[in-house]
């Protein structure tokens, strides 16, 4: 079931639009504390601390509860389990063990980062391989399977997977994935065939770097032209297509203003031709 602003999965409430943590470094507490005043009630992290501060994040959510700003029962937290391709030298594991167990040590170490029982959605960020795969990704998966299975993990999914991948995980899976976190391009339908198989298979999808990655996007002429139309920004129309198409939207902005005026997607509604000229767009276009 979809509202603009939520979505409910298996049963939880999942916000359709979330607040990135990645490269915050010093600053993650602050900025996280940050767009929970702005108004968002999702954050997404990893125990990865080559690219996040998963502790930090756990810093700023206990915060926000304490003031009181928000209850747990408002937030939606999602975190992942990274190879060690992924990591730099601080790694939430033992790399001699074997994958489940590094799955499992790191999940654990989540908890104690972010200070709670239970973690909303739990990804695989990233397969070992860019085609198919490997013997490792089943084994994270089985044991993020089991994890679900005791209920500390609400909701499981993947990030950065092909559609292929995605083929073949749902197709093997005992417990299939419910969410799908990939870096999202216009340059490929903003990931269409992705979010295809997603839409078929009742998946939700999730795209990250909107923006950054489409930044000739963001200053065509036709997508300027709508922006203007409704009197917002490019960046606004942006997250608004993504809302209008199904996605659940993440940014990672570090600034006030933009936090609450990328929530104002809510406000306003794309006409179907309008999605249709963004959904063409690429940067040559």
């Amino acid at each position: 079931m979809m509202s603009d602003r939520t979505c409910v999965i298996d049963g939880v409430r999942v916000p359709r639009f979330l607040y990135g943590t990645a490269w915050k470094e010093q600053a993650t507490q602050r900025l996280t504390e940050l767009a929970l005043e702005q108004g968002f009630r999702g954050i997404d992290t990893a125990n990865q601390r080559r690219h996040y501060d998963e502790a930090a994040v756990g810093q700023a959510i206990s915060a926000a509860i304490e003031r009181p700003l928000v209850t747990r029962d408002d937030l939606f937290v999602q975190t992942k389990f990274t190879f060690q391709h992924g990591q730099d030298h601080r790694l939430p594991y033992n790399p001699d063990a074997p994958i489940a167990i590094q799955v499992e040590q790191s999940f654990e170490s989540s908890l104690q980062h972010l200070g709670v029982e239970v973690i909303d959605s739990y990804l695989l960020h990233g397969p070992m391989m860019r085609a198919g795969l490997a013997r490792a990704d089943w084994e994270a998966w089985r044991a993020i399977e089991a994890i679900h299975d005791s209920r500390r993990a609400r909701l499981i999914g993947v990030s950065n997977f092909t559609r292929e991948q995605l083929e073949e995980l749902c197709a093997k899976a005992r417990v299939r994935p419910r969410i799908v976190q990939n870096r999202c391009y216009a340059a490929t339908a903003w990931d269409l065939r992705v979010r295809e198989f997603c839409t078929a298979n009742q998946l939700a999808y999730q795209g990250f770097s909107l923006l950054t990655a489409n930044r000739q996007e963001l200053a065509h002429a036709d997508l300027l032209r709508i922006a203007q139309r409704h009197k917002r920004s490019a960046s606004q129309i942006n997250f608004r297509f993504a809302l209008e198409v199904g996605m659940i939207a993440l940014t990672g902005t570090t600034n006030a203003e933009h936090m609450r005026t990328n929530l104002e997607a809510f406000d306003f509604s794309l006409e179907p031709d309008e999605i249709a000229r963004i959904e063409r767009l690429t940067g040559n276009s």
